[in-house]
């Protein structure tokens, strides 16, 4: 019976992507990976619209007032949750935000969660249970944390001085990831589905900064230092509170071997490898990120 129904869904929907106009959105849409999706979906020659405070209308996570208003006319929609799945009340807006898109008829929705949050993995169990048929990607560190985010800043100062220099993560591109969710938003075949999504190899900070080296030139110096050093550097780098606490908690927690394995979720759904690290730095560097 449920099957049944699932294939029902899936037809719906596959009807509904017959038009090029339908109706795309995209909350976070000038992310690293909302950004990506959209010019994908516009390539397409899809209808696609943004969600965030400086949109019109405005989408905000902590004023739910015109959420109505933000998902009216929307067919499939794209989910990132800022600043992370894995802050105390996330799952309360998830809740809401699935409420209303069932409401408004939302056919599809995929979301973007991360390895080994507990928050986030309940954030995935309402989008799965929501009526509205989900695909959920889920994600660990992105590559382009060090050439879009503050991460940077590290890698040209020389020093990247960290807690656990030692644990290898499997660090995924974020245009692999933006192919994912396009993939799910407009063909079959992905409703229900939880892709793990990673690069070809664990790295550590030590095989970053060799590649990062090998790459550009520059000398990168590795320093593993103590929860304690870690959050005192971050304070000194006058990073909000909030975000001291996040970066805490993404160091000292979540990358404390727990995502210490690949996934598979770039193959599965794309029927290709995923990019690999250095590709990454070296088309980084060639666009003039390490300048």
């Amino acid at each position: 019976m449920l099957s049944a129904m699932k294939t029902i869904q899936i037809n719906q929907i596959a009807d509904n992507n017959n038009s090029t106009t339908t109706p795309f959105l995209v909350i976070g849409g000038s992310g690293k990976t909302g950004r990506r999706v959209i010019a994908r979906l516009k390539a397409l020659g899809h209808e696609v619209r943004s969600a965030s405070r400086s949109s019109n209308p405005g989408f905000d996570w902590n004023d739910e007032a015109n959420w109505n208003e933000v998902l009216k006319g929307v067919k499939a929609l794209y989910v990132t949750y800022h600043p992370d799945l894995s802050v105390p009340g996330a799952s309360d807006h998830i809740r809401t935000l699935l409420a209303i898109a069932k409401a408004q008829g939302v056919e599809r929705i995929v979301l973007l969660s991360g390895r080994g949050e507990e928050e986030a993995q309940l954030c995935e169990r309402l989008a799965l249970n929501s009526g509205v048929p989900a695909t959920i990607v889920r994600c660990g560190w992105f590559n382009q944390n060090f050439s879009e985010s503050f991460f940077r800043d590290l890698l040209m100062s020389g020093t990247l001085a960290v807690p656990n220099a030692h644990v290898g993560e499997g660090y995924v591109d974020a245009d692999d990831i933006a192919d994912v969710v396009t993939a799910a938003l407009t063909d079959v075949g992905h409703a229900g589905r939880i892709y793990q999504l990673t690069g070809p190899e664990l790295l550590t900070f030590r095989d970053i900064a060799a590649i990062f080296h090998e790459v550009t030139g520059r000398e990168l110096n590795v320093v593993d230092v103590t929860r304690e050093e870690f959050v005192e550097g971050l304070k000194e780098a006058q990073l909000p509170e909030g975000m001291v606490q996040l970066v805490d908690y993404l160091f000292n927690e979540v990358l404390d071997g727990r995502n210490s394995s690949l996934g598979d979720g770039v193959q599965k759904a794309l029927g290709r490898p995923p990019r690999d690290f250095r590709s990454f730095i070296q088309k980084a560097h060639l666009a003039g990120a390490f300048v």
